[in-house]
């Protein structure tokens, strides 16, 4: 396993270097999106449907939809609200679960979740990416996340004692969470102190971090409840070693958003 986690990720790296920071405009539209439509495709399985031709159908559905908002990009404050209330209640699902199946509105509602998982995620990296130092916010949300996932694996293993949500991921407790967040606000200190911010800046820029990371979290948390209402481990096997492309997107498809909508509130960029 260990071998193929390796073999896949040194694969995958210089693709994922390439397509997020040296692609422009409808190259990197289009590079996302197959992300995002593969992303769909495993989905629909999460949702509860089985068969190929739906799952196919699906996926279709959200690369068309994807080349709606390309054209239309007026949408896309729309859809960076919707992805913040869909983060809100997701938030409630995961604390209420396996309760709160019965608001998830069964198979159909399950595939217009994925809608409000995968769309602005994507809209949101268009958004990133053509602000100013579009590849560093691109990198910054991203190491937000890994730190916060490797913090959280190691203080987890070291002391975690309490559970997190021990009915949707009995793995992942308090004290990883703590640490996660932890090393993820070190390195936006880290990073305030040697750019010069002010103490509102810093203490601006530490809260919206906590932000990204909790919602993170859930984003991550949101993917594991529909595997385990679905009953499987991985959300597909395209990635050897890796599981599926949800299973390394869960967390970034919400954090994303987020980071977008906190940065255009600090006035970074229009949309």
């Amino acid at each position: 396993m260990l071998k193929q986690r390796i073999i896949t990720a040194a694969l995958l790296l210089p693709v994922a270097i390439v397509g997020f920071f040296y692609l422009e405009g409808i190259a990197f539209a289009l590079f996302i999106g197959l992300v995002v439509t593969l992303a769909a495709w495993e989905w629909a399985h999460l949702a509860g449907f089985n068969a190929q031709p739906v799952r196919i159908a699906y996926a279709v559905l959200v690369a068309l939809l994807l080349s709606v908002l390309y054209q239309l990009p007026a949408l896309a404050p729309w859809l960076m609200l919707a992805a913040v209330l869909w983060w809100i209640a997701a938030t409630a699902l995961v604390v209420g679960y396996p309760q709160s199946r019965r608001f998830w509105g069964g198979a159909p509602g399950s595939l217009l979740i994925g809608l409000l998982i995968l769309l602005p995620a994507w809209q949101a990296l268009q958004i990133l990416k053509q602000w100013p130092s579009g590849n560093w916010l691109i990198i910054a949300v991203m190491v937000l996340v890994w730190a916060a996932d490797i913090g959280a694996y190691f203080s987890g293993k070291a002391f975690g004692r309490r559970k997190l949500a021990p009915a949707v991921s009995p793995g992942k407790s308090w004290e990883g969470l703590i640490g996660g967040l932890l090393a993820s606000l070190a390195i936006t200190l880290a990073v305030g102190l040697n750019r010069g911010w002010s103490a509102r800046e810093l203490v601006l820029a530490l809260l919206g971090a906590a932000l990204v990371v909790g919602v993170s979290v859930i984003g991550d948390l949101t993917e594991s409840m529909f595997k385990r209402s679905a009953g499987i481990k991985d959300s597909s096997q395209l990635l050897p070693g890796h599981g599926g492309v949800m299973d390394r997107i869960d967390s970034l498809t919400a954090a994303i958003p987020l980071f977008a909508v906190l940065l255009w509130l600090a006035g970074w960029g229009a949309w």
